[in-house]
Formats: structure tokens, sequence, C-alpha cells
């Protein structure tokens, strides 16, 4: 028990440590990518946070077996490389012991994984979907800042807003440059603006006591004193987005023949079932001589994982496409992971020995026997 308890602990710790600072760059380039939409007015900054944090179980799920996988591959690997691992072994612990408790923890990760892909990930879409659809009905005041420019519409017009009172969208000293092809062809200044929205979804800006500076057509700057001055911010009706199947409830995809549907929901379960697998093909893996160190078979560890993930990904694009049947879909490659680490098991152990040998002894008998 004492050594269970101390091969889990030392797992745990390496698998945890590998899936922060993977967490910490995925999230920062989320971060950034976002902060960017939001800079360009196509998303409110007050949103930012939100979505940020929304996209963390997304994130998780595809992190959680590539840190499973290193996790085993650095915790047993600094074992041999410090002589632990052949102490344990001269006390009679076997590899096959190794191997059952990496396994009981992987399926541990795994049952994580699998709520976090069937149902918490779902979830998350969905809830980001609907906070982007709310800033979207909440059309061109969503995205305006006070003391910022900010593009609105289709890019076409700077809008700079020295105060906004949002629960009556109304605006106090508003500036506005409108673009063509050829600059910018007009600049409009006034003293109030009003987002109003019309029957249709488009929403126009009535901007009260002010001036436009335009050019005529002979090139001659001109200005106009208006009253009332309109502006159309946004030209199409806003409508839903049509919602992916990242998005759908687990049950939902189940009750669907659709070959989208049926392929996001064998992505959902391949990410739980490949971490045991992962685990088990790691554990072998690990096994480096002390002058290699600890990391001497990470280059082809990761060449491993990434041939796996990769072919789910294929696999994946073929179902939705309709190339391969549901019932191939992703399970012919989580045989080949199994066989893969049945045969990296059996490698150096007696009974993989007894087993190369009965085949290579079928072989020549085989040979013979046409001779």
């Amino acid at each position: 028990m004492i050594i269970l308890r101390y091969l889990t602990a030392e797992v745990f710790k390496s698998q945890f440590a590998v899936f922060l600072v993977l967490m910490s760059i995925f999230m920062s380039q989320t971060f950034v990518r976002i902060l960017a939409s939001a800079a360009e007015g196509k998303i409110p900054g007050y949103l930012v946070a939100s979505i940020i944090g929304l996209r963390f179980p997304q994130l998780a799920a595809i992190i959680l077996p590539l840190s499973m996988f290193l996790g085993v591959m650095l915790a047993y690997g600094r074992l041999y490389t410090d002589q632990e691992m052949s102490v344990l072994k001269a006390t009679g612990v076997s590899e096959w012991y190794v191997t059952r408790v990496t396994l009981v923890f992987a399926v541990l990760v795994a049952i994580v994984g699998g709520s976090i892909t069937l149902y918490l990930a779902p979830m998350a879409t969905e809830f980001e979907h609907q906070v982007r659809e709310n800033a979207a009905a909440e059309g061109v005041l969503s995205t305006l800042t006070a003391g910022r420019f900010t593009k609105a519409g289709d890019g076409d017009s700077v809008v700079f807003v020295h105060e906004i009172e949002r629960n009556q969208a109304q605006m106090k000293k508003v500036f506005v440059a409108q673009s063509g092809d050829s600059g910018v062809k007009s600049v409009v200044y006034a003293l109030t603006g009003q987002l109003k929205e019309q029957d249709n979804g488009e929403q126009d800006l009535v901007l009260s006591g002010g001036q436009r500076y335009f050019l005529s057509e002979n090139e001659d700057p001109q200005r106009l004193t208006f009253s009332d001055y309109q502006i159309l911010m946004e030209d199409q009706a806003i409508e839903k987005r049509r919602r992916n199947y990242i998005a759908l409830p687990t049950k939902d995809l189940m009750a669907s023949n659709e070959p989208e549907a049926i392929a996001e929901l064998q992505w959902r379960l391949a990410i739980p079932l490949s971490i045991p697998i992962l685990a088990m093909i790691a554990v072998p893996l690990s096994a480096v001589n002390p002058r290699q160190g600890r990391f001497g078979k990470i280059v082809p560890g990761l060449g491993i994982f990434f041939v796996y993930y990769i072919l789910l990904v294929l696999a994946k694009s073929a179902l939705e496409d309709g190339q391969i049947p549901p019932r191939v879909g992703m399970w012919w490659i989580h045989i080949i992971g199994l066989a893969t680490a049945a045969m990296l098991l059996l490698k150096d152990r007696s009974t993989g020995g007894k087993i190369r040998k009965y085949w290579l002894t079928k072989v020549k008998k085989s040979g013979a026997s046409h001779v």
C-alpha cells in the first residue's frame, strides 16, 4: 500500500505540473486572441473574462491526455534515473505492478476527462454561444467604450464617445469618421447621439447638434451644420448563429444519425478512452538508462502521442464527410494503441519472449513445410 501511494503521488505530481504548464500556455494564447477581438470591437470588453473562463473545459479536455502521458514518462523516468525503480524491483515490485497502479490512476483521470468532454465542455460552449448572441443583440452599443476609438458596423466607421449612458443608449460628445475605398470620406462631430434599432434589425446612430466635414465632388472641403443627422451602423438584421455540434448535449448527439453528430460523439468518447491507453504506452517508454536522463525517450514518446492524436483528428474528419462507416469510426485507432501498448509492455518480459519464440517457431515450421 505504501508503494501504491508513492507511485500514484509521483505520477499525480508530474501530471498536475505538466497540466498547469500546458494550460497556462494555451490559456495565454486564448487570452491574446480574445483580447484582440475585444480591441477590434468584435466583442464587448466586459465579456473577455467570461469567454476565457468558458474556454477552460475545452482546453482541459485536450490537455488531459497529453499531461497524463508526459506525467507518467517524467515521473517514472526520474525513478529510473535515480535508481529508485531498481530498488523497487529488488524488493519484488514488478513492472506489471507499476503498470496496474498507473492504469488505476489513469482510469480515474479518464473519468474526469469523460465528465468534461461529455457534459461540462458542451455546456460551456453552449453558454459561450448564448453570451456572444446576447452581446450581438445589443449591437453596436455593446462594443463601444467611453474614451476609446472603436470600429463599428462593417469596419467602415470609427466612433469615439466621451460619455455613454447604456441604459438609455445615449451618448455625449460623439465623433464619427466614415471611410471608403479612397480613404476617409466624412467626419462628424455631435454633442449627443442615440442608437435606435429598426424593426428589421438595422441600427442607426442618430446625432443631434453637430457638424459634418466632407469633400465635395470637386474635392473642396465642406462643412455642414445639422440639428439631426442619421448614420447607418448595422445594415443587417441580427440572426442567431447556427449551433454547431460541439455545443450540442451528448444525449442529442446519441439520438442523431447525422455523420457530424456521430463524429462529435465518438470524439468525446475518444478523449477519455485515450488516457489509459496512452498511460500504458508511457510506462515502458519511461524505462531509461540513468545515463540517458529522465528525458531520454521524451521525443519518441511525443512522436507516438502526436501520431495517435493526428489519427483521431483525421478519423473525425473522415467520419464527418461520410468516408468511413460509423462502426469503424475512431475505434480502430484505439485498437492500434492497445496493440502498441501490449507490444511495448511484453517486449522485455518473459511472457513476451515466450510469445516471440512461439511465433518464430511457427514461422520456421511453416517455411520448412513449404520447402
